[in-house]
């Protein structure tokens, strides 16, 4: 598909909840607007697996905020950053404060580059970029969600339950929207796209129409 000429920098940020499709969207937008895109849902997970490689200790706060600190782009390009092993890392380097601070400047100097960019993540619009041009928070039923996330780790072979997935779903909705700090919510001045019943071509041509009507009045 051709891509989408602007006139100017572009900063997008796209939040919501786990398997609401915002990542597909994210990579198809990024694509069409032909901006740099970053999932920020990958930052901790390098973190981790960078530190196991290294033989460090996860639990050095210190370790870990110069590992955080000195994160590349290329960082980001590992394959094996996707697995549960790589959730669990993330988990344990990302209680750091030192840790977080260094990404989320990595986040900032990242999406303030001079083409724009499009990240997307879970505070995105409210945290990292609240100065960002267009804002979207993309979700879908929790039911929608579990089902997705369930048909899709069939497709890998494995032997899940679409009962306890939509419990995990919901469990997390809860962690997620309940923390005291960066909890998952929309922007005041975000758009919300709910993709329960819309295909990612109809996500996209959606968010592509949200990024024109802003391009009219800028």
């Amino acid at each position: 598909m051709p891509k989408v000429s602007l006139k100017r920098p572009l900063l997008v940020a796209i939040d919501g909840p786990a398997a609401a499709g915002k990542g597909t969207l994210a990579q198809s937008l990024a694509a069409r607007l032909d901006l740099p895109y970053l999932d920020t849902g990958l930052l901790y997970r390098a973190i981790g697996k960078l530190m196991q490689v290294a033989g460090l200790d996860l639990d050095d706060a210190q370790a870990a905020t110069v590992m955080a600190k000195n994160l590349m782009p290329a960082d980001l390009q590992r394959t094996d950053l996707r697995g549960r092993e790589a959730g669990e890392l993330a988990s344990r380097v990302a209680v750091h404060p030192g840790v977080r601070a260094a990404l989320i400047a990595f986040q900032r100097d990242f999406a303030h580059g001079s083409r724009g960019a499009v990240l997307d993540g879970r505070d995105i619009g409210t945290v990292i970029c609240p100065d960002a041009d267009v804002k979207l928070f993309v979700t879908a039923s929790a039911e929608v969600r579990a089902r997705r996330r369930t048909d899709e780790l069939l497709a890998k072979g494995r032997s899940v339950d679409y009962q306890a997935i939509l419990a995990e779903v919901q469990a997390r909705d809860a962690r997620d929207s309940g923390r005291v700090e960066a909890p998952l919510r929309p922007a005041d001045d975000a758009i919300v796209i709910d993709t329960s019943s819309l295909g990612p071509a109809e996500v996209l041509a959606t968010a592509l129409s949200i990024v024109e009507n802003w391009h009219k009045t800028h």
